[in-house]
């Protein structure tokens, strides 16, 4: 028996099978990966380093919005949020999370032995409990660690060849910050060798931080050191007007400050390292294992100066200093 089809069904028996086929087609291709981006404090300061981050996804080759998503968790400097930010993110399946410091790699860690966790640190992540190694993080955990929790007392001599007379020297610690300890004892020691003394003042809100500037002129302290610390990294534009206001020489981990009128900087440069982080996200979801990673730390820092700044505060910068300087912002 002969059956004879019609061109209308032979165009819907033709067309249902492309749309079969494309069904198909898309059944098969990959879920888009999701990175889950956890922040301690808020975006502020952050923004060129999310530029970075992003780069560095990009360069190898996964571009926000198109072959890769991102969920971003900001804990607003409220550490007792990121055990739960964690915790949503594992919930959601993200495919690698990415911790923008050492207390949300830790959040990280407690929330996930599987799912892949990779940080940017202020200090040695060993000795913060992070990784067993830096050669062979294993586990879950590795990332990239900008060193700065290590160079108060590199700042400490800069400040002191910017300012031979000073004798009493101030740095801006937060207590709960995991590096502030082992930070505090290099300064003394360092404050020691050079026949100064420091003042540690303490800082863990953001109505201490103006206190403590109110409070310098009593203490009678010459000039500040502000350590490393996502508290003061988000309070980095009141930091600079306290400083101003109260004619406080200080200088800072992050070049960033400088950049918005602080006086003076010496540390990595923290937006290459969060790009470093992208491309370590990027190797992660291409197949590779953060175990095989190893930690990567800063090797490069750099010196920047306000001659700006420098004059209001009457201060002469000595050509040395100048001529060490990697930057010099008229």
């Amino acid at each position: 028996m002969t059956v004879t089809i019609g061109r209308r069904e032979l165009l819907a028996a033709v067309g249902g099978a492309a749309v079969a086929w494309q069904l198909a087609a898309r059944a098969q291709q990959p879920a888009m990966p999701v990175v889950g981006f956890l922040g301690s404090n808020s975006t502020g300061m952050w923004a060129s380093h999310l530029r970075a981050f992003r780069q560095g996804l990009s360069e190898i080759g996964y571009v926000e919005g198109r072959n890769v998503a991102i969920e971003y968790r900001w804990a607003q400097n409220e550490p007792n949020l990121l055990a739960e930010m964690a915790a949503d993110l594992v919930r959601h399946r993200v495919s690698v999370i990415a911790a923008g410091s050492t207390s949300a790699a830790l959040a990280a860690k407690v929330a996930t032995a599987t799912i892949p966790i990779v940080f940017e640190s202020g200090g040695d992540p060993v000795q913060a409990g992070l990784v067993a190694s830096l050669n062979r993080p294993g586990d879950n955990v590795t990332g990239v660690s900008s060193m700065n929790a290590e160079l108060p007392s590199k700042q400490l001599g800069l400040l002191h060849e910017l300012l031979p007379q000073a004798m009493r020297f101030a740095v801006l610690v937060n207590p709960n910050y995991s590096y502030s300890e082992s930070a505090v004892t290099d300064l003394r020691v360092a404050a020691g060798a050079i026949g100064r003394q420091i003042e540690v003042l303490s800082v863990s809100t953001n109505r201490d931080i103006d206190t403590v500037f109110a409070s310098l002129a009593q203490k009678q302290s010459d000039a500040l050191l502000v350590s490393t610390d996502t508290l003061f990294i988000n309070r980095y534009v009141q930091l600079v007007t306290l400083a101003t206001r109260h004619a406080v020489p200080a200088i800072y981990p992050w070049r960033e400050i400088v950049e918005i009128g602080g006086l003076m900087s010496y540390g990595s440069n923290v937006a290459d390292l969060f790009r470093q982080t992208g491309i370590y996200i990027g190797r992660i979801l291409k197949g590779e294992k953060p175990a095989d990673l190893p930690i990567l730390r800063a090797t490069k820092f750099e010196l920047v100066i306000n001659l700006q700044t420098a004059k209001t505060l009457g201060i002469d910068v000595p050509p040395t200093l100048l001529a060490r300087a990697d930057e010099v912002i008229e």
